[in-house]
């Protein structure tokens, strides 16, 4: 038998769906069971990664900068025109 509450027509469709986002973290963080030599590793793992992802982002943004500062007077023409009507 489930414990959920039925959703009446006046509820919240995002609070609910949030809520069972919720609900469903909550049961994922039980366990555990890793020694803490694996779980350090999976650490770094993901610091580097991490790292990766931002060294990645930091480029493209100054791929980005470089391209706007070479038209910029193109681009906010083109932006003017499509969001100004």
């Amino acid at each position: 038998m489930s414990n959920r509450q039925p959703i009446h027509g006046d509820a919240d469709p995002v609070r609910v769906f949030l809520a069972a986002g919720s609900e469903q973290k909550q049961k994922q963080k039980g366990g555990g069971g890793a020694d803490s030599g694996e779980s350090s590793q999976g650490g770094e793992k993901i610091a580097k990664k991490g790292e990766t992802i931002k060294e990645d982002m930091d480029s493209l943004l100054d791929e980005i900068d470089s391209v706007l500062e070479e038209n910029a007077e193109e681009f906010v023409k083109n932006y003017v025109q499509r969001g100004g009507e």
